[in-house]
């Protein structure tokens, strides 16, 4: 299993949904923390925000420099090969957080999963 390290801002105590938004390539967990106030719901809808961080992974596109990716870029052609294999690793991460979230008592239809750019693409 895939465990994908996260920063975790909780709107109010005890809260009845969740957020896991994931970052662009190259970005990391704290991202978008600083977008949590704009997008509170008040004490009565207390959201918990899971910003999980991307492994870090050499990316082909950047000549191989070692970020955080959910998955590997060879170039921009669409023709290129795809890596599925980082991407099934990445896919298994978040879903483990959506699990973690259940566990800790959040409903399935209040876990809400989001990203931006290839976080976006997860």
């Amino acid at each position: 299993m895939t465990t994908l390290d996260t920063l975790q801002v909780e709107t109010a105590a005890n809260p009845v949904a969740a957020v896991i938004w994931m970052h662009g390539l190259g970005a990391d967990a704290r991202d978008f923390e600083s977008a949590v106030p704009s997008l509170d719901l008040g004490p009565a809808k207390p959201v918990r925000y899971v910003f999980p961080n991307a492994p870090m992974r050499p990316v082909t596109l950047n000549g191989g420099m070692a970020m955080r990716a959910w998955y590997d870029l060879v170039s921009m052609d669409r023709d290129a090969p795809e890596d599925e294999a980082g991407i099934r690793t990445s896919a298994a991460g978040i879903e483990a957080l959506i699990d973690a979230e259940r566990e800790r008592g959040i409903p399935a239809g209040n876990i809400v999963v989001a990203g931006f750019s290839q976080g976006g693409a997860m």
